[in-house]
């Protein structure tokens, strides 16, 4: 059941669902109650999310299959397909964010769980049906995009939830949990896919044995629907959540927006990038190798390590920790062009999974210390000393500007892949894209450092230097 807590003496009861009374920066308050509330919704806000990130890159997995499944689709349409849900992803990121204040993170939570059954039951009939046309492939990978939404609404949802001293391992778990989504559905996907559940196969693989693909969307359309269900039963909408859009904009006039949107490009990108494409991309490059559930460890190694990158921003500093890991993937995009050219398959393997490790870290670094900054901007205009109000307005900055910097990091995504396919078309090689990433990181790692690193800088506004705080 949902919980309401009392509103204070004078204040109207709220409505069903919603919590008037939220003081999580109040020790009292927040053993008392508000700790066992934000857990439980912290709890299915990552199953929603979890949920999100596997509808969302359900096509990785699937397009593998589509040849022998009859469907007479090049290359770069295969790679559109995965591409198209990482791009309208990447918008919806912002409306997602907006929602939250508009609907409450409850209501959200369980309307975008329900909409997960649009891409699920449109890519279940695609593939059902033989001879279905790709533009209707492409307008399932369209709705399957409203999965990549959900990372931001959860996101500025919790982030109301806990006070300040554990909000980065509270977002950092609900991240890493909704980030595992994507391995999720790399590797149970295959399993799925070859077991006679219902209805026939849709054709079979390079041993001979048969596979059914429409039991991946189904599988994850009737978890969307629990999810739905579950946001209805047990999470809880803040009244301190609801934001005007007019409160949210001032987000967009500060600079350190921006600067870690373009970051984030390079982390989340890649991250998110690099799980779409990677199953594709072995197919491509080692065709001989079949075992495409390999492909799940990438995403999964890079979600579990994402909150040692938020612990080492707590207590080191951001900047560094980025710039090391920028460095490191410049290492893994080179390893992996000598394994191509070598064709040795577990030395491209391996650069690939330090390509996952150091993005995963760096996405916990980045985005934990979005929050932090806000807040220093906050203490440094108060003074020193911020009141409850300063507080509060800085963690609606922060819930709005974690919005945008979400969206336009994983347009990052989108762009990964647009490099593989133009490669591949180009030169029939992935090789050139990956060169062109390792330039792009070194101009990430050269941002990073001009503008958060830099003695000068440091020196002057040690309290708004992406460090620790």
């Amino acid at each position: 059941m949902t919980s309401t807590l009392t509103p204070p003496a004078g204040t109207a009861a709220p409505r069903r669902g919603w919590i008037s009374d939220w003081r999580p920066d109040d020790e009292g308050f927040w053993q008392s109650t508000g700790r066992r509330t934000a857990r439980r919704n912290l709890v299915w806000s990552v199953l929603a999310e979890h949920l999100g990130f596997s509808v969302w890159t359900m096509f990785s997995i699937i397009t593998p299959y589509l040849a022998a499944s009859g469907y007479d689709f090049s290359v770069g349409q295969l790679f559109w397909l995965t591409a198209v849900p990482n791009l309208v992803g990447a918008f919806l990121r912002i409306p997602y964010t907006a929602a939250v204040a508009v609907f409450g993170g409850r209501n959200w939570t369980m309307i975008s769980a329900g909409l997960l059954v649009v891409p699920t039951g449109l890519l279940a009939y695609c593939v059902m049906t033989p001879g279905t046309p790709y533009w209707m492939f492409i307008v399932a990978g369209v709705t399957a995009g409203f999965g990549g939404g959900n990372f931001a609404s959860s996101m500025a949802n919790i982030s109301y939830f806990y006070p300040e001293r554990h909000r980065g391992s509270a977002l950092g778990v609900n991240a890493a949990g909704g980030n595992i989504g994507v391995a999720a559905v790399q590797f149970f996907g295959p399993l799925v896919i070859g077991a006679a559940i219902l209805g026939s196969s849709q054709g079979s693989n390079d041993a001979g044995q048969p596979f059914y693909l429409h039991n991946v969307p189904l599988l994850w359309l009737v978890l969307a629907v629990f999810a739905a269900v579950m946001a209805w039963r047990a999470m809880d909408n803040l009244s301190v959540s609801r934001t005007s859009i007019r409160e949210q904009l001032p987000a967009l006039t500060r600079k350190h927006t921006w600067i870690m949107s373009v970051l984030y490009i390079g982390t989340f990108g890649s991250f998110i990038g690099y799980s779409f494409a990677f199953p594709l991309v072995i197919k491509l490059t080692f065709p001989e190798f079949n075992a495409l559930w390999i492909a799940a460890l990438g995403p999964l190694v890079g979600s579990l390590v994402r909150p040692v990158g938020g612990w080492f921003a707590d207590r080191l500093a951001g900047a560094p920790i980025t710039s090391a890991a920028f460095a490191l993937m410049a290492v893994g995009a080179m390893g992996a062009v000598w394994g191509i050219n070598t064709g040795s398959f577990p030395l491209f393997f391996t650069a690939f999974m330090l390509l996952f490790v150091s993005s995963g870290i760096a996405n916990g670094s980045t985005y934990r210390s979005i929050p932090a900054i806000f807040q220093a901007e906050a203490a440094a205009a108060a003074g020193g000393r911020p009141g409850e109000a300063d507080v509060l307005r800085a963690k609606k900055l922060t819930a709005a500007a974690l919005g945008w910097i979400s969206a336009i990091g994983a347009f990052g995504g989108f762009l990964v892949n647009q490099g593989f396919r133009i490669a591949n078309e180009t030169t029939g090689s992935v090789v050139p894209a990956m060169w062109a990433f390792v330039g792009a990181y070194a101009f990430f790692l050269a941002l990073n450092w001009w503008c958060y690193q830099r003695t000068v800088l440091v020196a002057k506004a040690p309290s708004l230097a992406y460090a620790k705080v």
